[in-house]
């Protein structure tokens, strides 16, 4: 065997690759599937509106703890037990999702969710590319995807159809049949003959300072905007929480000889850019899809079925496209690709500044289609640059770092234009009063036609003309203030473009894997 057909894992491929996509695909659908739910969710539970939202935010705040402790998980317990029992953790809180009695005992089984979800997409991906020789890392980061962006695309759809033929109780279920065949794929193929356990110490006080830290960062990106940032006294607490905590991590981290997370990395400036472009990535895909969400449901009344379907066929470039990148893409340099698919994404997410009160499914579904062609030109090249420069005993812990940082793009980015969409509204609401009093001609024409024709039939015509007209102003201004978000998505996603030209091209064969 070839220096570059080494690998630190063996066994059957075709094994480990189901394992591996299996599982990935479980974890990610699961995040989908859940949004579509909370509202059953609550009515099951009879919860108040602005409690519900922990169904999600527990699960995220157990996700980001666990995800940069990756790494060192994987060389204390190795890929095949780690991995194992990150994914029967998972299926295990799944079943007791299922069988929740009411709102905060489904809020700690998503914890317990988060825990195993966080380790499962890291260390896939970490799985995949250490079997994979350097030849194949192209195919190996394209089926990875495939997985990833699968989930996201069939949950909507699935998660709408197993609500209305059983209950909400079923999308955690349903988890269940796959978590276990993925666990006993992966432990079935995944060997590791020349792994052996660090003897190093456990530095808990720093494990703790990420919980704390990453825990409240995570609970201040969730809860800030419906508790209206800084104006609440919890918000204000748990941010200087966060502060202290990660900045004390931070330094620990720097000056411990056995650091939990190692930082160290980032003095690799192609790794600080790839993870830089990453990051900004996470806040332009995740808030995309939170604004096109919204949007759907808020300005063109669309069901979560109906949202969904959009998802699902938009996202077909996608499945296609991605393996295509992973076949051909090493023939073209990974930097050249990357700067291609920034300024798709970016083009795509303007695009949906066009958007109006009275678009239809394909105006609605093109951009998206645009957007997944350009993702699928980012995200394997991306992965395979961000680590192509690194020690190997590096590479484990970078994977999982590198993934924090799409997830932590993702709750500020979601956070941010969850507080540009309340503001702009709002903003734009007022801007569009001035000009609808009783003075402007263009309002009495409008009154004047509403009051003769819908209000007609109404018991206070002019009342009714007065209440459409207002109703007008405030859809007009959702659909400003949406339009504006989109235009900033589009700006973020294209000054990403700046940091392509720090990167190198991978120069030699190279291991993508965990440090054992």
């Amino acid at each position: 065997m070839t220096t570059e057909e080494q690998t630190l894992i063996t066994g059957p491929k075709v094994g480990i690759t189901i394992a591996a996509m299996a599982a990935a695909l479980m974890a990610v659908l699961d995040i989908s599937i859940v949004n579509v739910a909370l509202s059953d969710i609550r009515a099951s539970f009879g919860t108040p509106l602005d409690q519900i939202a922990w169904v999600s935010t527990g699960y995220m705040m157990a996700n980001v703890v666990v995800i940069p402790m990756t790494g060192w998980l994987q060389r204390r317990f190795g890929y095949k037990r780690y991995f194992t029992a990150s994914i029967l953790m998972f299926t295990a809180a799944s079943a007791l999702c299922g069988l929740a009695w009411n709102l905060p005992s489904l809020v700690l089984f998503r914890m317990l969710q988060g825990l195993g979800g966080g380790a499962i997409i890291p260390t896939a991906q970490s799985i995949l590319f250490a079997r994979y020789p350097r030849k194949e890392h192209g195919t190996a980061g394209a089926l990875f995807g495939l997985g990833a962006i699968t989930g996201p695309l069939l949950g909507p759809t699935v998660g709408g159809y197993l609500i209305d033929l059983f209950s909400w109780h079923w999308i955690f279920l349903i988890n269940v049949p796959i978590g276990l065949f993925a666990a006993w794929f992966a432990y079935r193929n995944i060997e590791e003959p020349g792994y052996e356990r660090p003897d190093e110490p456990i530095d808990t006080y720093g494990i703790a300072l990420l919980a704390v830290g990453m825990g409240s960062l995570q609970y201040v990106l969730e809860e800030g905007n419906r508790n209206d940032w800084f104006q609440s006294f919890e918000i204000v607490v748990l941010t200087a929480v966060a502060v202290v905590s990660l900045v004390t991590f931070v330094v620990r981290q720097l000056e411990t000889r056995y650091p939990v997370v190692d930082l160290r990395i980032f003095k690799n400036v192609a790794y600080s850019a790839a993870t830089g472009i990453n990051f900004l990535v996470g806040v332009a895909l995740f808030s995309a899809t939170y604004l096109f969400s919204l949007f759907c449901g808020a300005v063109v009344h669309y069901s979560a079925k109906d949202i969904g379907h959009v998802f699902l066929v938009a996202g077909l470039v996608q499945i296609v496209c991605m393996p295509l990148v992973g076949r051909f893409g090493h023939k073209v340099d990974g930097r050249a690709l990357l700067f291609l698919g920034v300024l798709v994404v970016a083009f795509s997410l303007y695009l949906t500044t066009q958007y109006t009160r009275s678009v239809g499914f394909w105006d609605l579904t093109r951009p998206r289609m645009v957007l997944g062609a350009g993702l699928s030109l980012i995200f394997i090249p991306l992965s395979i640059l961000a680590l192509s420069d690194l020690d190997p005993k590096l590479r484990g812990n970078a994977t999982g770092l590198f993934n924090l940082t799409r997830e932590l793009g993702g709750s500020i980015g979601t956070a941010w234009m969850g507080m540009l969409v309340t503001d702009g509204t709002r903003v734009h609401a007022a801007h569009l009063a001035e000009h609808v009093t009783p003075y402007d001609p263009n309002t009495q024409q409008q009154v004047a036609l509403l009051t003769h024709t819908v209000g007609a039939g109404t018991v206070d015509p002019t009342r009714t003309a007065h209440a459409i007209l207002q109703l007008r102003v405030v859809n007009e201004s959702m659909v400003r203030a949406f339009t504006d978000a989109f235009a900033m998505v589009s700006a973020v996603i294209a000054c990403s473009a700046l940091l392509v030209f720090l990167l190198r091209k991978p120069d030699g064969p190279v291991e993508i894997a965990g440090a054992h």
